[in-house]
């Protein structure tokens, strides 16, 4: 009994290639090294030349042992955009500090955050912002900022007095949509995402927002609960 729950302990539930798989330790350790080989690839390569043998080889892991986490070479794509989404979430969601007195500097607190982290890793800047990507990986991105325009609503929803709801998170996905269109131009002609087009993109959001949005919104205070879905978050 203590032998097979210590077991399950060890074990940590993955999705790869779509499908839920339970991997010990080691495992989870082989597939972090294979990630980081693919990022590494990524970064110096253009991605049509990777193959999974190269990713194996800059891993030194045996490429039989990575068919076992990876069919195809996009597998491994799409699993480190999943990665890459996951550590973007983890920033969205951390408090900001001092807290914000408007929500215009909830946009460019956090786009400015979002461009640093993506400068800082050019495999996310060529998964997400670089042409010729698969579909698979296309869609990753899209479903990955699905679930940021629901941590941006939230976030407003912590900081000002205003109600969480579905059109709120359709604003925040088509704000999230206008910053990607100019940081993909961005990255398209200088290889990254410049000053200059950060502030055009922080701009483009708030502009739009403006358009649905009070120029000014209640702050909430610190401690207040945020209003639940569906809520109008008046009193």
């Amino acid at each position: 009994m203590g032998g097979a729950t210590g077991k399950r302990c060890m074990e940590q539930k993955v999705e790869i290639d779509g499908k839920s798989r339970k991997l010990r330790k080691r495992g989870v350790k082989r597939l972090e090294t294979l990630l980081d080989a693919t990022a590494y690839l990524l970064e110096q390569r253009q991605d049509e030349n990777i193959s999974l043998a190269d990713i194996a080889a800059r891993a030194d892991i045996p490429l039989a042992s990575v068919y076992h986490f990876f069919p195809n070479r996009n597998a491994a794509f799409v699993m480190l955009a999943e990665r890459y989404h996951r550590q973007i979430a983890d920033q969205v969601t951390a408090p900001i500090v001092p807290r914000p007195q408007s929500w215009q500097e909830v946009v460019t607190y956090r786009q400015r955050r979002g461009s640093a982290y993506l400068n800082a890793n050019p495999a996310a800047q060529r998964l997400f912002l670089g042409a010729g990507v698969s579909v698979e990986v296309r869609n990753t991105d899209l479903n990955g900022n699905a679930s940021l325009a629901r941590f941006y609503a939230d976030l407003f929803c912590r900081y000002f007095e205003i109600g969480q709801s579905a059109a709120l998170e359709d604003m925040m996905a088509n704000s999230i949509a206008l910053m990607d269109g100019i940081w993909a131009l961005s990255y398209s002609r200088h290889g990254r995402i410049t000053d200059a087009f950060l502030t055009e993109s922080t701009r483009a959001s708030i502009a739009y927002l403006r358009c649905y949005l009070p120029e000014h919104l209640k702050p909430r205070h610190e401690g207040g609960d945020a209003p639940q879905p569906g809520s109008d978050g008046q009193s």
